[in-house]
């Protein structure tokens, strides 16, 4: 009878343990998220979440002899660090079902972009040991192959908005070598790096910098099932006109008449320019679509008029001195209900120039524009812009592609509002149907996608205006 109380006591004492040891897993967990660079709406869901895990195991706690209990900690820190992975971009949903209709819905960890491309993200932080592959007769827990079917089928069949190219699985512990061999023979699943641990930088006092880590995934499994579609569904949206060649560019070493133009010469050299990439040039030829679509985003950038005009504005081309030393009676006169606008642009530039910051995200890609924005820039630079600014137009547009509108099939599915202005979702569409990330301050657009559940891969940068310059 000792030896029962004794075993008792001692298996209450480990499960105690094992609940104060899960609540500290939840508090570092709410730290990182509090100081992570989510967005809003995934950094609410996964806080309520981990404040829902850590509410029940303060009910552990109160009892006197705690259950056996499975724990959900596990699966957000495992959620969390693929969030934190620097190629997962534009999360729109985070652990929340998809409704595919009125009766059906599927649970999908992350919607998001992963190289520019929509995927979705299956998390699993079971043990490995659990984790069989097909279903057994009589158990109510349907086997990982029916699973994964039941996700491919998903979102083959989903929306168009919010169709992922592929569905990845993360397994935090590992899967046993025949499931592993049996993903790739069944799925054609392929191998996905992914660092095997997150960390954030916080800045503190005097320029230190101090590293957070997170939980560390040294046998995390990572694999990637493409989802198949028909590629004539695409095509279908694109105009006849998108099958012409693009051309008229300038050789880059005929510009040296522009090498006074020192902030946006170092921004574009830093890019791979068209005519010096012949060996691995993309050719932009919807005929050619097939084979080399999906492979176009880790070399490409899609810029919208909001960042042509940002470029070449005279505010990012070193005049904020220039404006700063103007009488302000004189710039209110220029720039008349403006003036503040330009002024608080001035200072941005001057805390955070904005060529540097954008070098980093476009450097060695090589840039497109749709026609529509090839056409507006043209036009808002001949109307606004100054001799410089023009110069500076005249200097960018060379070493870039202008190509067709051709709109993604998923961004056109969208309805035409205020906020989802036909003429943005060409501009982000044609960026989106090449994978190419789009560059833009046109944030209000961006938001009310994300508000319909699609992932959208963007670059985000603080506007300018055309000052004449």
């Amino acid at each position: 009878m000792e030896k029962r109380e004794s075993t008792a006591t001692s298996t209450s004492t480990i499960a105690s343990s094992a609940v104060e040891y899960a609540k500290r897993r939840c508090v570092s967990l709410i730290e990182r998220l509090t100081t992570s660079n989510l967005s809003l709406s995934p950094r609410t869901t996964l806080s309520r979440l981990i404040h829902s895990e850590l509410t029940f195991l303060h009910r552990l706690s109160a009892a006197t002899s705690p259950p056996s209990f499975s724990l959900n900690i596990g699966h957000l820190e495992a959620v969390l660090h693929v969030l934190q992975q620097p190629f997962v971009t534009a999360v729109s949903r985070v652990c929340k079902p998809i409704k595919l209709s009125h009766s059906c819905s599927i649970y999908i960890d992350i919607v998001c972009s992963l190289k520019g491309n929509p995927v979705w993200f299956i998390v699993s932080d079971r043990n490995s040991r659990y984790i069989s592959w097909d279903t057994c007769s009589g158990n109510k827990n349907k086997g990982l192959k029916d699973k994964v079917q039941q996700v491919l089928d998903a979102a083959r069949h989903s929306p168009v908005t919010l169709r992922p190219s592929s569905v990845v699985l993360f397994f935090s512990n590992a899967v046993d070598d025949d499931i592993y061999q049996n993903l790739k023979i069944h799925f054609r699943a392929t191998d996905l790096e992914m660092e095997p641990f997150s960390y954030q930088e916080l800045e503190l006092e005097d320029n230190w910098t101090n590293l957070e880590l997170g939980r560390f995934f040294p046998d995390a499994c990572v694999v990637e099932i493409k989802v198949d579609k028909d590629s004539r569904e695409m095509e279908e949206s694109i105009s006849d006109s998108a099958n012409a060649k693009i051309g008229g560019l300038i050789c880059c070493k005929k510009l040296d008449e522009y090498s006074d133009l020192t902030s946006l010469c170092s921004l574009v050299l830093g890019m791979k320019c068209w005519c010096c990439s012949s060996d691995d040039n993309i050719e932009l030829e919807v005929s050619l679509l097939k084979q080399s679509w999906r492979d176009a985003e880790s070399k490409l950038v899609n810029f919208d008029t909001t960042a042509m005009v940002a470029i070449v504005s005279g505010i990012s081309n070193g005049r904020t001195d220039k404006i700063l030393a103007t009488p302000e009676s004189e710039l209110r006169g220029r720039f008349k209900g403006n003036y503040d606008f330009v002024i608080a642009q001035v200072d941005s530039e001057n805390k955070n120039p904005i060529h540097s910051e954008l070098s980093t995200v476009i450097s060695g890609k090589q840039g497109i524009i749709s026609e529509s924005v090839r056409l507006e820039f043209l036009e808002l630079i001949s109307m606004c812009g100054g001799p410089n600014e023009k110069r500076r137009a005249e200097y960018f547009l060379n070493f870039l592609k202008a190509v067709p509108d051709c709109p993604s099939t998923r961004l056109m599915s969208l309805p035409t509002t205020r906020k989802l202005a036909l003429k943005n979702k060409v501009v982000f569409g044609t960026g989106d149907y090449w994978s190419a990330p789009t560059v833009t301050a046109n944030m209000a657009f961006v938001r009310a996608v994300s508000q319909t559940g699609m992932s959208l891969s963007v670059i985000e940068h603080r506007p300018r205006a055309l000052i004449g310059d």
